[in-house]
């Protein structure tokens, strides 16, 4: 009884404390379900590659799994930092196996563009509640959101550039790595005009 009582104060301050609105706390921990969904995913694809002999896919794809982890852990961050409880997610088994390279990537850019229209839904909340702190903070997401889809359409473009053989597919596969340099360069330097 004690225990609960002091949970419940507990909950009592923590709300009290909060800087965001209860709407807003929940729906920055919906997004933290996507990147953690978006993590394990890109695990999971990374880990096909892997097995495939895609190696240079395998290792994007890892890369996009830290990245993904790294959002999520930015969201937490910002939902403690502001007196409101982060949730830990449990989450769906991805799947894993693929039909094709190309598919891993068209894949991804949905991913990706779920995960822009739901940053664009927190943004358009922060401006209905004129939740000005959230709304900065969020800038990072819409900026980085550019750049994820950016890079899957330039790496799908390399099928259609290149074709869909197994020599194209192989060339696409060890380009992975200078394609990312390539884009996460343009798009630094589009940030800093």
């Amino acid at each position: 009884m004690l225990c609960e009582a002091k949970y419940i104060d507990n909950q009592k301050t923590l709300i009290s404390r909060m800087r965001i609105s209860t709407e807003m706390a929940k729906a920055i921990n919906d997004q933290i379900s996507y990147e953690a969904s978006s993590a394990t995913t890109y695990i999971a694809i990374g880990s096909w590659c892997e097995r495939i002999g895609y190696d240079g896919s395998a290792a994007f794809f890892f890369e996009q799994a830290a990245e993904e982890n790294g959002h999520m852990l930015k969201l937490i961050h910002y939902l403690n930092g502001v007196g409101a409880e982060a949730i830990i997610p449990a989450i769906e088994k991805p799947p894993s196996s693929f039909e094709s390279l190309e598919s891993t990537f068209q894949f991804g850019l949905k991913s990706e563009q779920t995960v822009t229209k739901a940053i664009y839904d927190l943004v358009d909340m922060t401006e209905k509640e004129k939740d000005r702190s959230t709304y900065s903070f969020l800038q990072w997401f819409v900026n980085e959101q550019i750049e994820e889809e950016t890079l899957f359409h330039t790496i799908l473009q390399k099928f259609d550039l290149l074709g869909k053989d197994k020599l194209a597919v192989y060339q696409i596969d060890q380009s992975l790595t200078s394609v990312r340099s390539q884009v996460m360069s343009k798009q630094g330097a589009s940030r800093q005009v």
